[in-house]
């Protein structure tokens, strides 16, 4: 078993790279298989969600070639092998459900694809997915296999344009439709659609493969059908996740870390709430720079919302951040009603955390009058303790890592497979940045070495 051993209570210091955005390389991986064309990717982070949806690719007959060190990618797919999704990648991520939109344009042959999976964080339902592919065309059911549900769909005729009106901003069902209806005949107009900027990257790459599409100014998007296609180069944009990440990381502990690469567009409104908690940052034409400024001040009310609003997956690591801030806050979630499950953590470690089913905000909240506990109430500053942790999903095992560098005493987490789904090489990032920070691996004595860890958490030496 790999897990991070963690002693914390250092500031973070120094300089880091912006990887790619796992959310943008990830779908333009599966867009490549729309045409026969080369693409040819830069800034490719070298984590296990892009390794996975690689993998997904040349099952179905792409060509591969993956420099990690250079960040570059190439990927080709002159003919499909099979269009079907074999059943070991069930539940692995949310990749295999865009596979349908894609391989609906590119063959007329039945495609298998499994079920949709990824963090445990609330539910993520395909239905909208679905309904949208089957008003351009599609058939689709879905079917027990072996232990776990395939989706088998087809368009025998082909797919036809289609006026498609989404009942949420879904980014999902937004992606899977636009990669559909690039090949569908006619026109479709997906109304309601998701805008954040990793589709705004998806659709400036499709527009390089030979796309014809263009974006209205009431979150819509208008496709034409496209019949040639052209060879590609591409740059994956910054991840703001991982950006926003390191940054509060280096705030909450007090530190000074340059962040290259960073995009002041992508981050406006996470901009605008480090302003409000008195957290330092500077723009620059390469990157941003960010620093702790003074007593961090609380009192603040985040919600969370889809683009251009705050980010879900930034509320995690903001959650930590505002334990160690002045006065109470509100973190009111609108986006996953299941998404609070990590407090319970930080509780145990130090933080002072009330959960609530009350909409804490003035966003208009679907999960009103759900007893779903999704507004939070954190007071701070609380000091935080080490602890023993285990990791439920990526971005939760984020914030346990930021509030392991809080705690002066040492913390153990694993396991590490969801953070290497996201962060690219994390461990080694933070050393750079000065902490004390290092991956085990010990299959023989890992259990009797927590168990030592857990005895001497809180000790003095």
């Amino acid at each position: 078993m790999e897990f991070l051993k963690i002693k914390g209570g250092i500031p973070l210091k120094g300089t880091v790279q912006a990887a790619g955005a796992k959310n943008a390389i990830t779908k333009m991986l599966v867009a490549s298989l729309m045409s026969d064309k080369k693409c040819l990717f830069h800034n490719v982070p070298n984590i296990v969600e892009v390794a996975t949806t690689v993998e997904l690719c040349r099952q179905i007959g792409s060509h591969i070639e993956w420099d990690q060190d250079a960040k570059t990618l190439s990927i080709q797919t002159k003919e499909l092998s099979s269009s079907y999704i074999p059943q070991k990648f069930s539940g692995i991520n949310r990749i295999p459900i865009l596979m349908i939109g894609v391989l609906l344009g590119r063959t007329r042959e039945d495609i298998i694809v499994p079920t949709a999976g990824g963090c445990k964080i609330g539910k993520r339902p395909v239905d909208f997915h679905i309904q949208a592919l089957e008003k351009l065309g599609a058939t689709i059911e879905y079917r027990k296999m072996q232990k776990e549900g395939a989706y088998f769909a087809h368009a025998h005729e082909g797919l036809q344009g289609a006026l498609i009106t989404l009942p949420y901003p879904s980014v999902g069902a937004t992606e899977n439709t636009l990669l559909a209806a690039c090949r569908a005949k006619g026109k479709t107009l997906i109304q309601g659609a998701a805008m954040e900027p990793e589709i705004i990257d998806l659709i400036l790459f499709l527009q390089k493969l030979g796309a014809n599409i263009s974006i209205e100014s009431d979150r819509s998007i208008l496709v034409e059908e496209s019949k040639t296609f052209y060879e590609v180069e591409h740059t994956v944009i910054p991840d703001r996740i991982e950006v926003a990440s390191l940054a509060l990381a280096a705030i909450s502990t007090k530190g000074h870390v340059f962040i290259q690469g960073a995009n002041q567009n992508h981050l406006l409104s996470f901009l605008h709430k480090l302003r409000k908690v008195n957290a330092g940052f500077r723009i620059h034409e390469t990157g941003i720079e960010f620093f702790h400024q003074g007593p961090l001040q609380g009192g603040l009310l985040l919600e969370t919302n889809v683009h251009p609003g705050f980010l879900t997956d930034w509320q995690q690591p903001f959650a930590v951040l505002l334990t160690q801030a002045q006065g109470i806050s509100i973190i009111h979630e609108t986006v996953y009603e299941n998404r609070f499950g990590y407090l319970e953590v930080l509780k145990d470690m130090g933080a002072e955390v009330e959960l609530l089913t009350d909409c804490l905000g003035t966003t208009p909240c679907r999960f009103h009058g759900h007893p779903y506990l999704h507004s939070a109430l954190i007071k701070g500053p609380t000091p935080l303790k080490g602890k023993i942790i285990e990791i439920p999903d990526l971005r939760a095992g984020f914030a346990y890592v930021m509030a392991a560098l809080l705690a002066p005493e040492e913390s153990s987490l694993h396991p590490l497979h969801y953070l290497d789904r996201g962060y690219e090489q994390l461990d080694k990032k933070l050393q750079t940045l000065g902490a004390q920070i290092q991956r085990c691996s010990s299959p023989s004595s890992s259990t009797r070495l927590l168990e030592d860890m857990s005895l001497n958490i809180g000790k003095t030496p």
